[in-house]
């Protein structure tokens, strides 16, 4: 009997438990963070005093504002997370919104913190993602349809229509981050070596060279 017990506590410890699955889950009804603060680390900011909380720290607007797509992949990404709308802060979530010029991409990408789930306010968007297994799930959507996206696995959206289009999308982490593939791979400091590059891609140094030049020159 007393080997039974002891095999499933530990089962209960080592096995995951839903709520590590995504944030963990606030101790307090707000936790409005302080940005600035970094003389302590924890998994989210400090919190500010409640006594000095208003009623603004819980409004964010920045999502009305449309995003400029005026760049080599035209689109633009407008974040609401906790960097840029600090009540966020331990609760979780944050959503950002996505403006596409026509034949906009927003390039392959994951979020390596939270899953995410979007909506088409506007607009013709191909929507797909890759598993792990290389198997590519994809659709076009239209205004008013939903897609989901499994946590950390690469994404990619494209304005298909004829005019600009937009969504809006929603991520279980208040600071979901994100992986941009080709600005990750071709403009990280220090640069990843070209031999990496040209054997991974089995493509010639030239060509890595041009990509990172014109990635470079980026600013979206």
């Amino acid at each position: 009997m007393a080997i039974r017990v002891t095999f499933l506590l530990v089962v209960l410890v080592v096995l995951p438990f839903p709520s590590d699955s995504a944030d963990p889950d606030p101790l307090q009804d707000f936790c409005v963070a302080i940005l600035n603060d970094t003389s302590t680390s924890l998994n989210g900011f400090p919190c500010k005093p409640a006594s000095q909380v208003t009623s603004n720290d819980f409004f964010f607007d920045g999502l009305t504002i449309e995003g400029n797509t005026e760049n080599a992949f035209g689109f633009s990404a407008t974040v609401g997370n906790v960097l840029s709308f600090p009540g966020l802060n331990t609760q979780g979530l944050s959503m950002n919104r996505i403006d596409f010029a026509p034949g906009g991409l927003n390039p392959p990408h994951s979020h390596p913190r939270a899953t995410e789930s979007g909506v088409v306010i506007k607009g013709k968007i191909y929507v797909g993602f890759v598993t792990t297994k290389n198997v590519l799930y994809s659709k076009v959507l239209t205004a008013g349809e939903m897609f989901v996206v499994p946590r950390g696995l690469v994404h990619f959206q494209m304005n298909v229509g004829k005019e600009k289009a937009m969504t809006i999308t929603a991520f279980n982490s208040h600071l979901p981050g994100a992986v941009v593939l080709p600005t990750t791979l071709f403009t990280s400091k220090p640069s990843i070596p070209d031999e990496v590059l040209t054997k991974a891609f089995k493509i010639d140094a030239t060509v890595i060279d041009d990509i990172k030049a014109k990635l470079g020159a980026i600013n979206y």
